[in-house]
């Protein structure tokens, strides 16, 4: 396993070799404040996105935390209390380059969720696609129990997962999920024992990122692009991901590959 670190409290890791050597962990590395997403971190998570979108070597990527009792706990309020109106105008597309950068990211993404995960920490979790959460977890979005709204997404990650009127029960109650629930709701995926986020969601990845590279980024930009489309306009986006796959070399060893009732050997290209 290799490190790399993207500032003070963004710790990248990749994980072994082969197919497993593709899933990079992302991991939220500010204990000291639960994770709270200061401007320095913000830039951090972005810059951290950005590396491993461009990094073809990658299939997954996993959102973690170093933390033992959090995920994140949302935007570096202490922070924010000493901001002048014209600082926080300033701040804002450095805040959103974290949450759009987890976004955007071209492959597959899981968050591993144990403890609080609130506000932005929750919005970060909704911005991958798949969310695994122990029995710890509490999620939510509180924004507007201080004033503020879901600036991360929030406001229309949430209701893409759970419906428009669940959503806005949610966000305009401010009220805290617990980690049955939330599975209940749909606010995460998947639900397991405490302490096994992590491992959880990287055997996950480890089983993605044994299928192809340009299947998997190809499908994820079909599933995200097309996704409240109406049905013909979602099919033509789904028809061009198939071109850019049909005449791929992945295509092409898949096909070979189970012919020949081998493990395929994916050229990424």
């Amino acid at each position: 396993m290799s490190e790399e670190r993207f500032g003070e409290f963004v710790l990248v890791r990749r994980h072994g070799d082969g197919a497993v050597g593709h899933v990079a962990e992302l991991a939220l590395d500010r204990p000291k404040a639960m994770n709270a997403v200061s401007t320095e971190m913000a830039r951090s998570v972005a810059a951290a996105c950005a590396a491993l979108g461009g990094d073809k070597d990658v299939r997954v990527v996993v959102l973690t935390s170093t933390h033992e009792r959090a995920f994140c706990v949302g935007a570096d309020l202490k922070e924010r209390n000493s901001f002048s109106d014209a600082e926080l105008v300033r701040q804002r597309p450095v805040a959103r380059g974290a949450y759009t950068g987890v976004l955007e990211l071209p492959v597959p993404a899981i968050a591993a969720v144990h403890g609080f995960a609130l506000g932005g920490g929750f919005e970060l979790a909704l911005s991958c696609d798949v969310i695994v959460a122990d029995r710890t977890a509490v999620v939510g979005l509180p924004e507007v129990s201080v004033g503020v709204i879901p600036g991360g997404g929030g406001t229309q990650l949430l209701p893409r997962r759970v419906g428009a009127a669940r959503a806005a029960e949610l966000i305009f109650s401010a009220r805290r999920v617990e980690a049955e629930e939330a599975r209940e709701l749909g606010l995460v995926d998947q639900l397991v024992e405490a302490g096994r986020d992590r491992e959880e969601a990287l055997a996950l990845a480890s089983r993605i990122a044994a299928n192809s590279p340009v299947g998997l980024r190809a499908a994820k930009r079909a599933l995200r692009v097309g996704y409240g489309l109406d049905l013909r306009a979602g099919l033509e986006v789904e028809d061009s991901a198939w071109r850019a796959v049909a005449f791929s070399g992945d295509r092409a060893e898949g096909v070979a590959a189970f012919n020949e009732k081998r493990r395929a050997e994916w050229p990424g290209e």
